[in-house]
């Protein structure tokens, strides 16, 4: 028996990186699975190979998630697809560029709390309904050290990550009595963004791994999905309002990515 027999997850951000290695250990524990992303090929590679690997218990769906009525409806047609919901994981994100605060454009900062804070907002509320016909449910927010560390040129996504923490500790407290639990997982590990940071800063990436505590950085199906599928599962029933730093002890220490500067 695995630890999520019978469930269903709805993933956002679901076709590479952290929410792809979510997904695939939320499979190999027993869900079904609704993966949700914007990038339309990446979403397809993931059908296919995991699909096969788990017939009937993998469905895709376009979604952009800064759109409330897309965002909606992925809930609507997860409980279609699947008969109900039991964890929700929001995990999306689009990397805007690198810059300094004081160069940080309006426009991208409202881009990141639309990307991360309304995002999951709106998939909140709308599996809130879900969760109380089921007697309980699990909300899981993807955020990170980048807010918690303030991280250097990312001032959209820090604060975003932040705003997304606290709305995640008012519905644990608000959503308590209905036995919702929700949760957040601050990873360290090999996610889109990273990859994308690694190539453009091997030198960097390469320093930030040798300073983590455990000398690595964390791979997104076997250090970060676990975490996800004891959050989704019966044994965290009494664990919300909690922000697990996944990140091999990097909280601890400061670690920190250190892009060059921008221009």
């Amino acid at each position: 028996m695995g630890q999520l027999d019978g469930r269903v997850a709805l993933v956002t951000g679901a076709a590479m990186g952290i929410g792809r290695g979510i997904s695939e250990a939320m499979l190999e524990a027993g869900a079904s699975v609704m993966l949700t992303d914007i990038n339309t090929a990446a979403l397809a590679d993931a059908q296919a190979t995991l699909a096969s690997r788990y017939p009937q218990r993998v469905a895709t769906q376009q979604v952009d998630v800064t759109d409330r009525e897309q965002v909606r409806a992925m809930v609507s047609k997860t409980k279609e697809r699947f008969g109900r919901l039991d964890a929700l994981v929001n995990n999306a994100w689009k990397a805007g560029r690198l810059t300094r605060l004081e160069q940080l454009s309006e426009a991208q900062l409202r881009g990141g709390f639309e990307m991360a804070v309304m995002a999951a907002f709106w998939a909140m509320q709308a599996a809130l309904p879900l969760f109380r016909q089921q007697g309980g449910g699990r909300v899981i927010n993807l955020c990170s050290l980048n807010g918690v560390n303030a991280h250097l040129y990312s001032g959209d996504y820090n604060a975003a990550k932040e705003g997304l923490r606290t709305l995640t500790r008012t519905a644990a407290r608000e959503w308590a009595p209905d036995q919702i639990c929700c949760n957040v997982i601050c990873p360290g590990a090999a996610s889109a963004a990273y990859q994308r940071f690694a190539e453009a800063n091997p030198g960097n990436a390469r320093a930030m791994a040798a300073a983590n505590p455990m000398g690595r950085i964390g791979d997104p199906l076997q250090d970060i999905g676990p975490v996800a599928v004891f959050l989704a599962s019966d044994a965290s029933r009494y664990v919300t309002g909690n922000t697990l730093f996944v990140d091999g002890g990097a909280h601890i220490n400061g670690v920190s990515w250190a892009p060059d500067p921008p221009q």
